[in-house]
Protein backbone atom coordinates (compact mmCIF):
# COMPACT_ATOMS: atom_id res chain seq x y z
CA UNK A 1 0.00 0.00 0.00
CA UNK A 2 1.40 3.56 -0.99
CA UNK A 3 2.29 6.01 1.75
CA UNK A 4 0.45 8.37 1.24
CA UNK A 5 -3.10 6.17 1.72
CA UNK A 6 -4.49 4.36 4.50
CA UNK A 7 -7.34 2.52 5.64
CA UNK A 8 -9.24 2.89 9.03
CA UNK A 9 -12.34 1.44 10.17
CA UNK A 10 -13.29 0.47 6.74
CA UNK A 11 -12.75 3.98 4.99
CA UNK A 12 -10.04 5.20 2.70
CA UNK A 13 -7.79 8.35 3.61
CA UNK A 14 -5.81 10.23 0.92
CA UNK A 15 -3.33 12.71 1.55
CA UNK A 16 -3.79 16.44 0.67
CA UNK A 17 -1.96 16.26 -2.18
CA UNK A 18 -3.49 13.64 -4.09
CA UNK A 19 -6.71 15.33 -2.60
CA UNK A 20 -6.07 17.93 -4.68
CA UNK A 21 -4.32 16.68 -7.30
CA UNK A 22 -7.83 15.37 -8.44
CA UNK A 23 -10.09 18.16 -7.63
CA UNK A 24 -7.47 20.63 -9.41
CA UNK A 25 -7.88 17.73 -12.49
CA UNK A 26 -11.42 17.79 -12.32
CA UNK A 27 -11.65 21.31 -12.46
CA UNK A 28 -9.09 22.03 -15.56
CA UNK A 29 -10.78 19.71 -17.40
CA UNK A 30 -14.47 20.91 -16.48
CA UNK A 31 -13.01 24.70 -16.99
CA UNK A 32 -11.42 23.68 -20.17
CA UNK A 33 -8.21 25.12 -19.26
CA UNK A 34 -4.73 23.86 -20.64
CA UNK A 35 -2.25 23.08 -18.24
CA UNK A 36 1.31 20.79 -17.72
CA UNK A 37 2.47 18.71 -14.91
CA UNK A 38 4.58 20.94 -13.46
CA UNK A 39 2.31 23.85 -13.67
CA UNK A 40 -0.20 21.02 -12.20
CA UNK A 41 2.31 20.25 -8.69
CA UNK A 42 2.86 23.87 -8.60
CA UNK A 43 -0.44 24.77 -7.69
CA UNK A 44 -1.01 21.32 -5.70
CA UNK A 45 1.73 22.51 -3.46
CA UNK A 46 0.36 26.26 -3.38
CA UNK A 47 -3.07 24.77 -1.82
CA UNK A 48 -1.58 22.24 0.57
CA UNK A 49 0.69 25.28 1.46
CA UNK A 50 -2.51 27.53 2.35
CA UNK A 51 -4.42 24.54 4.34
CA UNK A 52 -2.81 26.08 6.96
CA UNK A 53 -4.54 29.75 6.77
CA UNK A 54 -2.07 31.24 9.04
CA UNK A 55 0.07 31.30 5.87
CA UNK A 56 -2.51 33.15 3.89
CA UNK A 57 -3.14 36.32 6.41
CA UNK A 58 -0.20 36.33 8.37
CA UNK A 59 1.84 39.04 7.22
CA UNK A 60 5.44 38.39 5.35
CA UNK A 61 8.15 39.30 7.70
CA UNK A 62 11.13 40.58 6.87
CA UNK A 63 15.47 39.47 7.77
CA UNK A 64 16.09 43.17 8.88
CA UNK A 65 14.95 43.78 11.82
CA UNK A 66 12.01 42.21 13.98
CA UNK A 67 10.99 45.90 15.35
CA UNK A 68 10.43 46.54 11.50
CA UNK A 69 6.47 46.69 10.70
CA UNK A 70 6.15 43.50 8.02
CA UNK A 71 4.31 44.46 4.85
CA UNK A 72 0.66 43.90 4.88
CA UNK A 73 -0.64 44.95 1.52
CA UNK A 74 -0.04 43.90 -1.90
CA UNK A 75 1.08 46.69 -2.63
CA UNK A 76 3.94 47.07 0.35
CA UNK A 77 4.81 43.50 -0.43
CA UNK A 78 5.49 44.94 -4.34
CA UNK A 79 7.30 47.65 -2.86
CA UNK A 80 9.28 45.82 -0.30
CA UNK A 81 10.43 42.99 -2.62
CA UNK A 82 11.48 45.37 -5.09
CA UNK A 83 13.79 46.61 -2.91
CA UNK A 84 15.49 44.01 -0.73
CA UNK A 85 18.11 41.21 -2.19
CA UNK A 86 17.77 38.91 -4.86
CA UNK A 87 16.80 36.00 -2.42
CA UNK A 88 14.38 38.01 -0.31
CA UNK A 89 13.28 39.58 -3.64
CA UNK A 90 11.83 36.28 -4.92
CA UNK A 91 10.45 35.01 -1.78
CA UNK A 92 8.03 37.98 -1.19
CA UNK A 93 7.36 38.16 -4.80
CA UNK A 94 6.26 34.55 -4.49
CA UNK A 95 4.52 35.14 -1.42
CA UNK A 96 2.50 37.90 -2.75
CA UNK A 97 1.76 36.18 -6.72
CA UNK A 98 0.23 33.22 -4.75
CA UNK A 99 -1.67 35.17 -2.47
CA UNK A 100 -3.06 37.24 -4.75
CA UNK A 101 -3.97 33.59 -6.95
CA UNK A 102 -5.32 31.57 -3.97
CA UNK A 103 -7.73 34.52 -2.65
CA UNK A 104 -8.39 35.35 -5.78
CA UNK A 105 -9.78 32.13 -6.54
CA UNK A 106 -10.98 31.19 -3.17
CA UNK A 107 -12.49 34.75 -1.66
CA UNK A 108 -13.57 36.11 -5.70
CA UNK A 109 -17.16 36.25 -4.42
CA UNK A 110 -16.02 38.32 -1.41
CA UNK A 111 -14.33 40.78 -2.76
CA UNK A 112 -16.88 42.12 -4.47
CA UNK A 113 -18.17 43.93 -2.18
CA UNK A 114 -14.63 45.41 -0.86
CA UNK A 115 -12.77 48.43 -2.21
CA UNK A 116 -9.85 46.36 -3.51
CA UNK A 117 -12.20 43.93 -5.40
CA UNK A 118 -10.53 40.90 -8.03
CA UNK A 119 -9.26 43.23 -10.64
CA UNK A 120 -6.54 44.76 -7.95
CA UNK A 121 -5.77 41.10 -7.26
CA UNK A 122 -5.25 40.24 -10.43
CA UNK A 123 -3.03 42.97 -11.49
CA UNK A 124 -0.65 42.64 -8.34
CA UNK A 125 -0.66 38.79 -9.07
CA UNK A 126 0.06 38.80 -12.71
CA UNK A 127 3.32 41.35 -12.15
CA UNK A 128 4.61 39.27 -9.64
CA UNK A 129 4.33 36.29 -11.48
CA UNK A 130 6.25 38.17 -14.41
CA UNK A 131 8.82 39.97 -11.89
CA UNK A 132 9.40 35.70 -11.12
CA UNK A 133 9.44 34.37 -14.09
CA UNK A 134 12.32 36.71 -15.51
CA UNK A 135 14.39 36.27 -11.98
CA UNK A 136 13.90 32.49 -12.57
CA UNK A 137 16.71 30.66 -14.09
CA UNK A 138 14.52 26.95 -13.83
CA UNK A 139 13.27 26.55 -17.29
CA UNK A 140 10.15 24.33 -15.96
CA UNK A 141 9.48 26.92 -12.96
CA UNK A 142 9.81 30.32 -15.52
CA UNK A 143 7.04 28.79 -17.73
CA UNK A 144 4.64 27.86 -14.49
CA UNK A 145 5.45 31.92 -13.52
CA UNK A 146 5.07 32.92 -17.30
CA UNK A 147 1.81 31.06 -17.60
CA UNK A 148 0.33 32.43 -14.57
CA UNK A 149 1.16 35.84 -15.48
CA UNK A 150 -0.33 35.83 -18.51
CA UNK A 151 -3.52 33.83 -17.85
CA UNK A 152 -4.17 34.86 -14.22
CA UNK A 153 -7.99 35.03 -14.28
CA UNK A 154 -8.31 31.49 -16.32
CA UNK A 155 -6.16 29.88 -13.11
CA UNK A 156 -8.85 31.89 -10.52
CA UNK A 157 -11.72 30.69 -12.39
CA UNK A 158 -10.43 26.95 -11.92
CA UNK A 159 -9.16 27.38 -7.94
CA UNK A 160 -12.91 29.69 -7.82
CA UNK A 161 -14.89 25.76 -9.47
CA UNK A 162 -12.86 23.99 -6.48
CA UNK A 163 -13.98 26.31 -4.12
CA UNK A 164 -17.88 25.79 -5.08
CA UNK A 165 -17.64 22.69 -5.27
CA UNK A 166 -15.84 21.84 -1.99
CA UNK A 167 -18.75 24.51 -0.67
CA UNK A 168 -21.53 22.81 -2.07
CA UNK A 169 -20.14 19.23 -0.94
CA UNK A 170 -19.52 20.48 2.87
CA UNK A 171 -23.18 21.79 3.06
CA UNK A 172 -25.15 21.79 0.38
CA UNK A 173 -24.82 25.66 0.55
CA UNK A 174 -27.13 26.52 -2.66
CA UNK A 175 -28.58 29.80 -1.40
CA UNK A 176 -25.05 31.42 -1.17
CA UNK A 177 -23.68 29.91 -4.57
CA UNK A 178 -27.56 31.31 -6.10
CA UNK A 179 -26.71 34.50 -4.76
CA UNK A 180 -23.45 34.75 -6.19
CA UNK A 181 -25.18 34.07 -9.51
CA UNK A 182 -27.51 36.59 -8.89
CA UNK A 183 -24.94 39.21 -7.92
CA UNK A 184 -22.02 38.10 -10.52
CA UNK A 185 -23.55 36.23 -13.39
CA UNK A 186 -20.46 33.46 -12.39
CA UNK A 187 -20.18 30.89 -14.79
CA UNK A 188 -19.14 28.50 -12.18
CA UNK A 189 -21.72 29.36 -10.06
CA UNK A 190 -24.42 28.92 -13.09
CA UNK A 191 -23.05 25.53 -13.89
CA UNK A 192 -22.75 23.99 -10.45
CA UNK A 193 -26.44 24.99 -10.02
CA UNK A 194 -27.90 23.41 -13.17
CA UNK A 195 -25.65 20.22 -12.24
CA UNK A 196 -27.99 20.08 -8.74
CA UNK A 197 -31.43 20.16 -11.57
CA UNK A 198 -31.73 24.21 -10.27
CA UNK A 199 -32.85 26.54 -13.50
CA UNK A 200 -30.94 29.78 -13.61
CA UNK A 201 -32.18 33.14 -14.80
CA UNK A 202 -30.30 34.34 -18.39
CA UNK A 203 -27.76 36.61 -17.55
CA UNK A 204 -30.01 39.06 -19.84
CA UNK A 205 -32.79 39.03 -16.70
CA UNK A 206 -29.77 39.31 -13.95
CA UNK A 207 -29.06 42.22 -15.90
CA UNK A 208 -32.64 43.99 -15.19
CA UNK A 209 -32.55 42.83 -12.05
CA UNK A 210 -29.41 44.49 -10.94
CA UNK A 211 -30.65 47.73 -12.37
Amino acid sequence: MKADKHIKMGFLFISPEQHFSEALKEALEQRKVKSFPYLETYLVHMLKHYLDSRNLFTPQSTHNDQTENPPKTLAEMYLVAMNSETARKKEIMKSLADRSLYTAGFFGDSLQKKLVDIDYYSEMGSAAYFNLASWTKEDHLSEVYKTFSKRFLEFVEVLSYMSEKSAVQADQNVLRLYDKYLKTGSEVAREKLNQMGIVTLPKEQLKVNKA
